[in-house]
């Protein structure tokens, strides 16, 4: 399977469009990170525990965008976006979505 954020795939040519392919997950922090990250806050630098969560939110919304679209007998996605949003406090979803599409 091809995953590409651009319109068209390298050397290969769209034959059908399938539809919207589409995977998100919700991923929650926890009470322990929040007191080391609240800490790290207070002196600034990377919150590297919530960077990794949302890391692994992005690859596990991709890896099911990838499978909706197998699901849909697709080739490769085009156009990928990820969109990232908070939806309850302390909780954030992530969704990956594209183009399915069948190539030649």
């Amino acid at each position: 399977m091809q995953i590409t954020t651009t319109e068209t795939v390298p050397d290969g040519e769209i034959d059908e469009v399938l539809g919207v392919a589409r995977g998100n997950t919700v991923e929650a922090r926890n009470v322990g990170r929040d007191i080391t990250q609240g800490i790290r806050n207070i002196f600034g630098g990377e919150l590297k525990a919530y960077s990794e969560l949302l890391s692994k939110a992005r690859d596990e919304a991709v890896d099911r965008m990838e499978a909706d679209a197998e699901r849909m007998g697709a080739d490769a996605v085009v156009n990928v976006r990820l969109e990232t949003s908070q939806i309850i406090d302390g909780g954030s979803e992530v969704m990956a979505y594209g183009t399915a599409v069948q190539l030649r």
